[in-house]
């Protein structure tokens, strides 16, 4: 019966091909995935040669390398430091100082942190914006949204993706981590944590089927729906994984004996490989029913590592990184990005259009901001009259070629506290500034300053070594922030503190 299902959702798919005028996009996001969380390097070498790393040789991501093989990684692609502010930044093309939600959104309150901006958005996306789906919709686009949404706090319209786009929505709500990986938990529902419980998923529930597996069931199940009705597809795949709670995957977790990591480490090494598993099955499904080869996907992290290794600024987790989630640092923001077609085949239309070369590695930066207007570029469909984009398309770069009219520039504004506290960061070619406002000594705010192309992880700050510089990158900091029109920490008074321009003797 299933091979008869398949053979008849095949025949459907070619008749669908043939007709089809977009190309069916799935964007597949990963929770707290930072760059070394995978068994593909990404690093490179001066040549732009991949160069791995220990971490590369701990974690085991088959699916990811089999994504390199067919298409392109980037060798430095930007979210912002925590997940809320690259999810908003993904739907609107906009930067976080621009959009404003600039910290991570909590489901019941407002979390600003005791200095954070007052009228920061936590309310995150509202239903007014012209988000990604939204667009694509417009096109003819099915929209899809399966598994973290994390867009807005219970009661917002972002609590609903159907609120911003979608025409379906599985999965997703307010919160940020799942209450349980297992479907024996009810996903949380059942017992551990409730108000954290994912919602949607019943027909698993007292089930032994893990969350990612229930996520990736719900997917391809609307894949087929699309191309059933003959509409092509946009799918908002967002795992829960590889977020805490690190509970075992007990299919994977016999891969990781190394008695030199802690339990944890070893949990989400497995949260790891079972994330990617989905990756290949949704590939494979795509094959199964013919529309592999109409069919762009683009795997990426929403913030650095969030791994259980080394302390708590994790100075290991992302080595040779330095950093972490919520933090300044290089390991904080730098994520994997992954673009192919699920079955590369020069004869496609699509393909055509956009030629990916396969095994390829691009060493100029992209960013989160970049997906909107690349993807409505792929699907052909203009961006909205005089609504400000912070992106850049993407589709020179995915062809394996550099963008000369590219600005090889990245702001990065964190007006709260974490692992990093009150900071912005913002590179300029080879260059890293890094600017910490003081709320309570607003007179003195420290910087630090690395040239990333000499010193990539982040060891010798120049800051005192090279002032002039360094006042230039506060100069330059300052301009954008003002152009995004950011919002700033405030001191003990309740002042906004804007950076503080260095004047050289």
């Amino acid at each position: 019966m299933k091979r008869n299902a398949c053979l008849f959702l095949s025949l459907c798919a070619g008749q669908f091909a043939f007709a089809q005028e977009r190309p069916n996009i799935v964007l597949f996001l990963v929770d707290d995935m930072g760059l070394m969380d995978t068994s593909l390097p990404f690093l490179t070498d001066g040549d732009g040669n991949a160069r791995r790393y220990p971490l590369n040789d701990w974690y085991r991501t088959p699916n990811m390398e089999r994504m390199a093989r067919q298409g392109i990684r980037f060798s430095t692609f930007y979210a912002q430091s925590v997940s809320s502010p690259s999810r908003a930044s993904i739907m609107t093309g906009q930067n976080a100082a621009r959009h404003r939600t600039t910290n991570w959104i909590n489901s019941e309150d407002n979390n600003r942190t005791p200095f954070g901006p007052p009228e920061w958005n936590w309310q995150g996306i509202s239903s007014q914006v012209p988000t990604l789906p939204k667009m694509l919709r417009k096109a003819g686009y099915r929209t899809i949204q399966v598994g973290k949404a994390h867009f807005g706090p219970i009661g917002s319209e972002g609590e609903n993706p159907g609120n911003l786009g979608f025409d379906v929505s599985i999965a997703g709500s307010s919160i940020g981590q799942p209450g349980s990986y297992y479907g024996e938990a009810g996903y949380g529902n059942i017992s551990g944590n409730k108000a954290r419980a994912v919602p949607g998923l019943e027909k698993y529930h007292g089930t032994a089927t893990f969350l990612s597996d229930a996520l990736t069931f719900e997917a391809n199940e609307q894949i087929d729906k699309a191309v059933g009705a003959g509409k092509p597809f946009f799918l908002y795949m967002g795992h829960y994984a590889v977020h805490a709670p690190f509970e075992v995957d007990k299919r994977f977790i016999g891969n990781y004996t190394d008695p030199g990591k802690s339990p944890a480490a070893r949990a989400f090494a497995a949260l790891i490989e079972g994330m990617d598993k989905s990756l290949g099955d949704m590939m494979d499904h795509l094959e199964e029913i013919g529309e592999a080869e109409n069919t762009l996907v683009i795997f990426l992290g929403d913030n650095g590592s969030d791994a259980p290794l080394g302390d708590e600024k994790g100075y290991t987790s992302s080595a040779p990184l330095r950093g972490k989630k919520g933090s300044e640092y290089e390991g904080g923001v730098r994520v994997p990005f992954i673009a192919c077609w699920a079955k590369p085949d020069g004869r496609n239309r699509f393909q055509k259009e956009l030629p990916i070369p396969a095994g390829s590695i691009q060493t100029q930066m992209g960013t989160v901001m970049d997906i909107y207007p690349t993807l409505l570029a792929l699907a052909g469909v203009k961006a909205p009259e005089g609504y400000v984009l912070d992106g850049t398309d993407l589709s020179v770069q995915l062809e394996g070629k550099k963008n000369g009219s590219r600005q090889e520039k990245f702001l990065m504004h964190f007006p709260h506290e974490h692992r990093g506290s009150y900071f912005t960061t913002y590179r300029d070619g080879d260059w890293k500034l890094i600017y910490y406002y003081n709320p309570l000594m607003p007179d003195r705010p420290v910087c630090e300053l690395y040239n990333l192309k000499k010193d990539p992880f982040e060891v010798h700050n120049l800051a005192t070594a090279d002032v002039e510089r360094l006042a230039e990158m506060v100069d330059a900091m300052a301009a954008e922030l003002e152009a995004e029109q950011a919002l700033y920490p405030v001191d003990k008074e309740g002042n906004p503190l804007k950076p503080i321009k260095l004047h050289l003797k």
